[in-house]
């Protein structure tokens, strides 16, 4: 039987900051909020996603006071790069502290529902936990604590286990925004950009038939509180007409 294709063949889901409320001190693992699904670890009475007095329309994700738990906005996991790339994911942030915190945007074979964070990592080392990811990434813990870092893992490009070679010019600056975008293609290839700025591409970055959701998130290294604010969010990827 021939593939039909009809109705809209690119899959767009966004978010704006100005209408992120969901009150802290959740029941669920996971709720909705616009056209993402957050999630985390919800079950904490002091996270959740408020709306806050910022201009320009921002809401402030709110995470746990545990090491290796947080809370993120993003997809569920049903994204092929070879079947529905290329895709791209891309946030405006912002933050008020760089201390005690690991945020991560970007592609990951596990969604934040899932797992604590797509990969661990202290001084200039990375440890992998999802089987497959490419996107932004800080670590307070890393030796270059105020920089954003680009790993990726699963791909045909082995990725260095060594943080230094992922370092991107870009440092991690208190209330000043950011917008951090990733892209991915249907041959695993990862190009990552800042502010409009591409700072790297690597080929066969990520699995190309692994499924992928978008995310991003914060997440605590102690039993520090931490928060992440967000202005908007973006996904696009193309339909899977095979199916």
């Amino acid at each position: 039987m021939a593939t039909v294709q009809s109705g809209p063949g690119v899959i767009k889901l966004h978010f704006e900051g100005a209408t992120g409320n969901w009150p802290i001190a959740l029941t669920n693992a996971s709720a909705m909020a616009g056209d993402f699904i957050l999630s985390g670890h919800l079950l904490d009475t002091d996270t959740g996603i408020t709306r806050i007095s910022k201009t320009g329309g921002w809401c402030r994700l709110v995470g746990a006071n545990e090491d290796g738990k947080g809370i993120a906005l993003g997809t569920g996991i049903g994204f092929s790069p070879v079947l529905n790339g290329p895709m791209s994911f891309e946030a405006r942030l912002e933050t008020s502290a760089i201390t005690a915190r690991t945020i991560f945007l970007g592609f990951c074979s596990a969604s934040a529902e899932d797992i604590a964070e797509p990969l661990t990592s202290t001084a200039t080392t990375y440890t992998p936990v999802a089987a497959s990811y490419a996107g932004w990434w800080f670590d307070s813990q890393l030796t270059a604590s105020t920089k954003w870092h680009m790993p990726h893992y699963g791909g045909t490009t082995a990725c260095s286990v060594t943080s230094t070679a992922t370092i991107a010019p870009d440092t991690l600056t208190l209330a000043e925004s950011v917008v951090l975008r990733v892209e991915i293609d249907p041959n695993g290839t990862a190009r990552w950009y800042i502010n409009g700025v591409l700072r790297q591409t690597v080929v066969g970055a990520v699995s190309t038939t692994t499924l992928l959701a978008a995310f991003v998130g914060v997440f605590g290294t102690t039993t520090t509180e931490v928060d992440l604010d967000i202005n908007y969010v973006d996904f696009e990827a193309f339909r899977d007409w095979t199916v």
